[in-house]
């Protein structure tokens, strides 16, 4: 069984199902190190789990797709939610049907964005807080 597998079926067969096909989505973008950390299933690049590219939770009213950097994420379908100073967030119903192809295209945007988020995070983070 793999980690994203053991994740969801520590939910109900709903929330599992949405778990397992936005672990799809993301894992279609780009080959990633995944693991639970915090509660999360995470997705990072290269072990560098201080800056992880993407997490995906269950809540009461459904699954979400966090993105560290979501601030700098475009967001042409104006979906993201405001986390914390850079963090979005992506929310799914669990009878949504996940859009592979849409929510590849903003993993591959944070991937993008990584190294460049590593290297301004202080200073992306205190724009972003300044925007409040």
């Amino acid at each position: 069984m793999t980690v994203a597998e053991e994740y969801a079926h520590r939910h109900t067969a709903e929330e599992a199902a949405v778990v397992l096909a936005l672990h799809g989505a993301v894992s279609a973008a780009h080959e990633f190190d995944v693991a639970v950390k915090y509660g999360l299933l995470m997705y990072t690049v290269d072990g560098g789990w201080r800056h992880w590219v993407a997490g995906i939770n269950v809540t009461k009213r459904g699954a979400c797709l966090r993105f560290l950097w979501g601030v700098l994420l475009e967001d042409p379908l104006h979906v993201l939610r405001k986390g914390s100073s850079t963090l979005m967030t992506w929310d799914f119903a669990l009878d949504t049907e996940i859009d592979t192809v849409r929510v590849g295209d903003y993993v591959r945007e944070a991937v993008a964005k990584r190294e460049h988020f590593k290297a301004n995070a202080d200073e992306i983070a205190a724009e972003a807080k300044r925007l409040r």
